[in-house]
C-alpha cells in the first residue's frame, strides 16, 4: 500500500466520522431523566444463601443455558452471607410502589432499598408471580420520582434502547443497545414473550428498567444466554405491558389470574403446513384439545390452526400461550382457526390456569403391516389410561414411510389424513387412498401427549 493510498484512506475516515456519529443517539438527557427513578435493591436473609454479586461466582460452575441472574441453584457457601447487594428496579409510583424480578427478592428475610440520592428505605412484597418472575415491593415514601411507561406491544426490531442498573453492585451503569428480536420463547416461560436486545446485561441489572430513546419503560431485564458465564450479547427483557398486568393483578387482589385454553399446541412446520392446505407455516397447531377445556367446549378438534387469537395474529405457536395468559378468566373472545383448509371462528371462554400448567408446548392388515409399520388394536386398558375413544399401537417402525415420518414403536395413532382412527378398519380403509403429491398429517399420542407428524407416500 502506497503512502498516498493510506493518506487518502485517513482524510475519507476523518470527513465521515463527523458524520457517523452524527447519526448515533446521544443518551445523556435521557440518563438524566430517568436515573432518579431507578433504584438499587439489597437483600438479607437469614439463612445461607449462593453467591451474589460483589463476590466472582465459579463461572466453571454455571449452566450454559438461560441462567438466571443470581447464580440460582450454585451450591451455597457454608456461612451466612447478609446484605448483599442483588438487583435493581424501578419507581412506578410516588407513594412507593416498585418492580422488580421475583428472583432478585424471592426468599428475602428484609430488602433495602437505595435511590440515586443515597436514601434508603425498607421495603414489603406487595406480592410476586414467578411464572413471569415479576415482584412488586413498596417502600413508605411520599412525591418519589417515578418512570413513564411504554406500550411494549409498539416496540421494534432495530429500535436502540437503555439499561439502568447495578451490576455486580456498580450503582447506575447505564449501557445501550438494539432490540434484536421480539417475541422469543425460552424454556419453561410459555407465557412471555421476551424483548432480546444486545445490551450487556450482567448479574446486578437484573429487575432493572429497560428504556426506549423517549425515556419510558419496555421491559424489565430478567436473563441472559451464555455459554461462559458472562455476557454474550444476548439479553432478554419481560416486555412492559406484560409487567403491567402482572403489577395491577397484584396491587389490586393480591394474585395474578391467568387464562387458559385446555390445549396442547406445536409448531406448523412447513410439511405440516402443506398437509393442512397452507399457503406457508404459520399459527399454532392443535395437537389435543382436552373435552373439559375452554377450546374442547367450544368445538376446538386436533388439526385445528389457530391464526388469530382476540384479534391479534398468531404467527408461531409461541405466540398463542402469552396471548391467552393476558385475558381474565371469564372473559369470552373470538379465536379464529383453520380447520380443514376453511376459515372458522370458535367463541372460547377463558377460564383460570389449573396447576400444573395444562398449556404446553410440544414436542395394515390383515397381516399388521402398514406404511412401513406393524400395528395392532388399541388395548381397553391402554385407551383407559390415555383416555382415548380409539386408535391404533404401532408395535414396531420396519421402514418408510413411518421411519421418514419419526413414527416410535408405541406411538397411537388416533388420526390420519384429518380422519379419526378408532380401529385397524379405519386405517385399511384410508391407506390406498392416501395422497402422493403432499405430505398427509397423522396425529399421534405419545408419553400422554399427542402430536402432528407428516407423511409422505412414495408411489
Amino acid at each position: 500500500m502506497t503512502q498516498t493510498f493510506r493518506l487518502a484512506i485517513w482524510c475519507l475516515c476523518v470527513l465521515l466520522t463527523p458524520t457517523v456519529f452524527a447519526n448515533l443517539p446521544d443518551f445523556q438527557d435521557l440518563v438524566e431523566e430517568v436515573s432518579p427513578a431507578v433504584v438499587n435493591i439489597s437483600t438479607q436473609s437469614s439463612a445461607p444463601v449462593s453467591p451474589r454479586q460483589g463476590q466472582q461466582p465459579d463461572l466453571d460452575q454455571l449452566p450454559p443455558f438461560f441462567r438466571e441472574f443470581f447464580e440460582r441453584g450454585l451450591p451455597a457457601p457454608p456461612q451466612q452471607q447478609e446484605g448483599r447487594s442483588l438487583g435493581s428496579g424501578f419507581i412506578i409510583s410516588a407513594d412507593g410502589y416498585i418492580l422488580t424480578n421475583n428472583h432478585v427478592v424471592e426468599g428475602a428475610d428484609a430488602i433495602l432499598v437505595r435511590l440515586s440520592d443515597r436514601r434508603e428505605y425498607l421495603a414489603e412484597i406487595i406480592g410476586t408471580d414467578p411464572r413471569t418472575d415479576v415482584a412488586l415491593i413498596k417502600i413508605d415514601g411520599t412525591n418519589l420520582p417515578v418512570v413513564k411507561i411504554a406500550d411494549s406491544d409498539r416496540l421494534r426490531q432495530g429500535q436502540w434502547v437503555v439499561a439502568i442498573g447495578s451490576p455486580f453492585g456498580f450503582d447506575y451503569s447505564v449501557t445501550a443497545g438494539i432490540v434484536s428480536a421480539l417475541g422469543r420463547s425460552l424454556p419453561d416461560e410459555s407465557y412471555v414473550p421476551f424483548i432480546q436486545t444486545d445490551v450487556a446485561i450482567n448479574p446486578g441489572n437484573s429487575g432493572g428498567p429497560l428504556f426506549n430513546l423517549n425515556g419510558e419503560v419496555v421491559g424489565i431485564n430478567s436473563q441472559i444466554f451464555t455459554r461462559s458465564g458472562g455476557f454474550m450479547g444476548l439479553s432478554f427483557a419481560i416486555p412492559s405491558n406484560l409487567v403491567m398486568n402482572v403489577a395491577d393483578q397484584i396491587r389490586d387482589t393480591g394474585s395474578v389470574e391467568r387464562g387458559w385454553l385446555g390445549v396442547l399446541i406445536q409448531e406448523v412446520s412447513r410439511d405440516l403446513a402443506l398437509s393442512f392446505g397452507l399457503e406457508k407455516p404459520m399459527g399454532a397447531l392443535i395437537a389435543q384439545a382436552s373435552p373439559n377445556g375452554p377450546a374442547g367446549k367450544a368445538g376446538m378438534q386436533p388439526g385445528d390452526i389457530v391464526v388469530q387469537f382476540n384479534g391479534k395474529s398468531v404467527e408461531r405457536s409461541s405466540d398463542l400461550p402469552p396471548m391467552v395468559g393476558l385475558v381474565r378468566p371469564g372473559r369470552t373472545v373470538p379465536v379464529d382457526i383453520v380447520r380443514n383448509g376453511s376459515p372458522l371462528t370458535l367463541m372460547i371462554t377463558i377460564e383460570q390456569l389449573p396447576e400444573p400448567d395444562q398449556v404446553s408446548q410440544a414436542g395394515p392388515v390383515p397381516n399388521r403391516s402398514v406404511l412401513g409399520m406393524t400395528v395392532e388394536p388399541l388395548s381397553s386398558a391402554l385407551r383407559s389410561d390415555l383416555n382415548l375413544e380409539g386408535g391404533v399401537l404401532v408395535k414396531e417402525v420396519t421402514g418408510d414411510p413411518a421411519t421418514s415420518a419419526g413414527l416410535r414403536a408405541g406411538d397411537v395413532i388416533t388420526q390420519l389424513a384429518g380422519e379419526s382412527i378408532r380401529a385397524l378398519e379405519d386405517l385399511r380403509r384410508l391407506v390406498p387412498n392416501l395422497p402422493s403429491d403432499r405430505p398427509i398429517p397423522v396425529l399421534v399420542v405419545r408419553g400422554g401427549n399427542s402430536t402432528f407428524l407428516t407423511l409422505r407416500i412414495d408411489r
